[in-house]
């Protein structure tokens, strides 16, 4: 198993920034540490930098207050303590240029030290806020177009060893209030390979790195049994892609209880056929056909 701790509130209050919490958990930590790195600190400082203006933030601000420094403060600390006491550390969603340099390039075997990369801070950049608002308010932030390109290209060099979701299907009606009271997190497991499959229709990515930071790498880092590999004896988990259909997504045509996606008006490359999850299949292209086939993952720890 692993233990996942947050740097800095993200939606509600469950966070560590305690110093001497911080140094026991790396210090004594038996398994896998996960992290959501921003400092609580800086974001508050930035905060308060507002409050001091009289200018109260709207939603093309919150960059600037979840900002790159509030990342990497939280990642290259947290990254420092996994190097002091050789821990085994992963930092979730990555979102600047800045922390890459705390990585490691080349293949997730063997490393202490890994990261991991969402498919929206892989897609959106700050040239969106003015039209998407709130509905891409995440945290952390989505930030520049040069760092998301930057993220792209670390998913080449092995710097980002992962990519995920961060999948948070908030109301349509929470996602209308002013930016400060609106919760922070996307809708994303419906879109998620459709929007890689197009980094691969523009060669961004290649198929072979799309499988290997979703489905190979988490396996591997997590230790999760007979999961993510095509093999004799291991789980089904699989997706059957037409790579020349469309898929147009929209408000209305999404399967979210929520009922609303971020890549609203967006018509995607490629189309999914047909989803198995543990060899049964549960959406047949046109609709869910299953009620549930999940089961509880294994571990090797």
């Amino acid at each position: 198993m692993w233990g996942e701790s947050f740097y800095g509130a993200s939606t509600g209050d469950l966070l560590v920034e305690a110093p001497e919490a911080l140094e026991a958990i790396f210090q004594e930590s038996p398994t896998l540490i996960v992290t959501h790195c921003e400092s609580g600190p800086v974001i508050q400082r930035n905060l308060d930098n507002y409050e001091r203006s009289g200018i109260e933030p709207q939603i093309i601000d919150h960059p600037a207050i979840r900002s790159a420094k509030a990342c990497y403060a939280s990642s290259s600390y947290a990254v420092g303590l996994a190097k002091r006491y050789g821990s085994q550390l992963h930092v979730l969603h990555i979102t600047t240029e800045q922390e890459l340099s705390l990585f490691e390039a080349g293949p997730v075997a063997g490393k202490s030290i890994t990261a991991e990369a969402c498919v929206h801070h892989l897609w959106f950049s700050d040239e969106d806020y003015p039209v998407r608002g709130n509905l891409i308010k995440c945290n952390p932030s989505i930030k520049s177009a040069s760092d998301r390109d930057a993220l792209l290209k670390a998913l080449h060099t092995g710097q980002i060893d992962i990519i995920a979701t961060d999948h948070a299907p908030h109301t349509w009606e929470e996602k209308q209030q002013g930016y400060m009271q609106a919760p922070a997190g996307l809708p994303l497991v419906e879109h998620a390979l459709l929007s890689l499959l197009d980094h691969v229709h523009h060669q961004r990515l290649s198929i072979a790195q799309v499988v290997k930071k979703t489905a190979h790498n988490p396996a591997l880092r997590y230790g999760v049994l007979e999961r993510g590999f095509l093999r004799e004896g291991y789980f089904a988990d699989l997706v059957l892609v037409d790579p020349k259909g469309k898929t147009k997504a929209s408000h209305a045509s999404c399967r979210y209880h929520c009922g609303w996606t971020p890549f609203d008006g967006h018509t995607f490359s490629s189309q999914i056929l047909s989803t198995w999850v543990n060899g049964t299949q549960v959406f047949d292209g046109h609709q869910l056909c299953s009620e549930s086939a999940a089961m509880a993952l294994k571990f090797s720890r």
